[in-house]
């Protein structure tokens, strides 16, 4: 089982080498498009590699873990034959595997960086999970990486290929409520102890870095422009035993091109999963927004407020999106969240960090 100093270990490799740029290569259209998921916890587990089975053109073909238990018990359940069982050691032999085609990174933040990379230089396809590094210079290092190879570098941020969301980003973008003069969004949740989420190391940050990001990438998908101005206030009791290293709440004000502004909240001790767009003429409510499941929507219009029921997908998120990296690559054709939304992310990110830090807006 790999542990937290060998994890820590491995952080400096593959990092270097990647700024060069290249051409990114079109696959034709063939047998299902073949996973390596990298990295076997939770979410991993009992989101991303059930929902496989929803795919319409990708598949789990490979499995990576330190953790020899894990790899025989997922390989079992998901015929994985031990010539596909790969180890953090054995990682870079992926390269040999032709039946893997793209790895999709569910690893603690701050080894999301080296393994893209590593990926890249094994000339694989990459889905990493937000956030997409720990620093806006490693987010650029796995662009440039994946530039390089020819590869796709796609960022998981699942809810783009939710229907409420979508939706919400349809109405709030197309005047449904009049033009959008404020968005509220709130994500936060009592993070329990003794999880690697609450260590700097190998988090990055804390609630801003793991649930912020929701509200944070909310208020750019539903105005479609990007924060040209940021402020931000951080509240985190030191005394509590989580939070020695991370910060616990940090709430934020967004700034936009057009005169939208966005009120947001980031929580490790308290329960949030929301958002509204407030136009002229009324408001779309999400709550909750971001779920697994369960999304919820109400719009008010014209006096009046009613629920919007959204048809459920013949895909759900989960597999909506691992099957866009596979349409992708065989139409030659960019992701709708590239690498490059990631690291817009990480950049207005460091800049709310920064802003609770030194006490004053932030200019982007």
């Amino acid at each position: 089982m790999t542990d937290r100093r060998s994890i820590l270990g491995s952080l400096g490799l593959g990092l270097a080498g990647a700024m060069a740029t290249g051409t990114l290569k079109a696959a034709s259209p063939r047998r299902p498009f073949g996973y390596a998921v990298v990295g076997l916890g939770s979410y991993a587990t009992r989101q991303i590699m059930p929902n496989f089975k929803g795919c319409d053109h990708a598949r789990l073909v490979a499995l990576v873990s330190g953790t020899p238990e894990k790899l025989e018990r997922y390989g079992a359940e998901y015929g994985i034959p031990p010539t596909h069982r790969y180890s953090y050691a054995t990682f870079d032999t992926i390269r040999d595997n032709p039946d893997v085609d793209a790895v999709y990174v569910i690893l603690p933040n701050a080894m999301h960086a080296e393994y893209t990379i590593r990926a890249a230089q094994a000339d694989k396809h990459v889905m990493c999970e937000k956030p997409m590094a720990v620093s806006v210079a490693e987010g650029e290092a796995m662009i440039a990486a994946c530039r390089r190879a020819g590869k796709r570098l796609m960022i998981g941020y699942r809810c783009r290929f939710e229907p409420h969301n979508q939706l919400a980003i349809e109405l709030a973008r197309g005047g449904h409520v009049g033009p959008t003069r404020l968005i509220t969004a709130e994500h936060g949740f009592n993070a329990r102890t003794n999880q690697w989420r609450l260590d700097r190391a190998l988090s990055g940050g804390g609630s801003l870095m793991d649930i912020g990001i929701y509200s944070l990438n909310a208020a750019r998908y539903l105005t479609g422009e990007e924060p040209v101005e940021v402020s931000a206030i951080e509240a985190t009791d030191r005394n509590d035993p989580r939070f020695r290293t991370v910060e616990d709440r940090i709430n934020f004000l967004l700034r936009f091109p057009s005169g939208i502004e966005a009120v947001c909240v980031s929580s490790y001790s308290s329960n949030h999963n929301a958002y509204r767009v407030t136009g002229t003429d009324g408001w779309i409510d999400m709550e909750p927004a971001t779920p697994y499941e369960g999304h919820a929507m109400r719009i008010r219009r014209d006096g009046s407020t009613a629920p919007r029921t959204v048809p459920p997908a013949r895909r759900n998120q989960f597999a909506a999106q691992l099957d866009h990296l596979a349409e992708c690559v065989a139409a030659g054709t960019a992701p709708i969240v590239p690498g490059e939304e990631g690291l817009a992310d990480l950049k207005v990110m460091a800049a709310i960090y920064r802003s609770a830090a030194e006490r004053r807006h932030v200019a982007l």
